[in-house]
This record gives structure tokens, sequence and C-alpha cells, in this order.
């Protein structure tokens, strides 16, 4: 019997509004699926099976074909990586700006009720003790 619950748990409204501004962009949402996709493990057998039968049965001699291509795709795969990591960087800024805001909101908030407590207990001390 697995403990792990089947409901998805609510996202943190930064992610939400990052997600919402992706899928609004068409570019976006295409270097998402590519880098999704390259990094799964389809994409790894897919590569095994087209190098396999270019090697094989396409080219007698693939090695300087498949090189130059390897080479543009890697070239690509890094653009692909940069923008997966540009996406998890601006992602954590948004988020480390939300957090900062809500703590900053609950440090107001905890000043305040410990200043009325102050008073409260100033005003409740008074009372009693200068009857």
């Amino acid at each position: 019997m697995s403990s792990k619950s089947t409901t998805p748990r609510p996202h943190h409204p930064a992610v939400l509004a990052l997600e919402a501004q992706r899928a609004a962009n068409l570019q976006l949402r295409i270097a998402d699926w590519i880098t999704a996709f390259a990094g799964s493990m389809r994409f790894v057998y897919a590569h095994v099976v087209l190098f396999a039968v270019w090697m094989l049965f396409i080219e007698k001699s693939p090695w300087p074909t498949l090189t130059l291509i390897v080479s543009l795709e890697a070239i690509f795969l890094s653009t692909f990586v940069m923008i997966g990591q540009n996406r998890q960087a601006a992602f954590q800024q948004t988020k480390a700006d939300h957090d900062f805001n809500e703590s900053e909101l609950e440090l107001k908030t905890n000043t305040q009720l410990t200043r009325e407590i102050h008073a409260l207990t100033t005003e409740l001390h008074r009372r009693l003790v200068e009857k």
C-alpha cells in the first residue's frame, strides 16, 4: 500500500503566475516541450536507434557526416539547457520575491501584534496594580 497521496498538491502562486506567462508565449511553450523531450529517456532511445541505423545501414563511412550532425545537435541542446536554466532562475527569483514580500508582511503583522499585546498588558497592569 502506497502512502503517497493521489491528489495534486496546490502550486505556489509564483509557480502559477510563471506557468501562465510561459503558456501565453508560443516560443516558450516550444522551448519547454523540446527541453522536456531532450531530458527524457525517449530522447536517448531515439538517438540510439537513429545512430545505429545510420551507422549500420545508411552510410558506409558515417563518421564525418554523423560528427557534424552530433555537433550541431549538441549546440542546440546546450541552448535548450540554458533556456531551462534561465526558466528555473526566473522561477527562483519570482518565488524569492514573493517569499520576501510575505515575510515582510508577516514581520509587520507580528510587530503590530506585539505592540498591541504590550499596550493591553500595560493597560491591564495599570488597572489591576494601580487600583
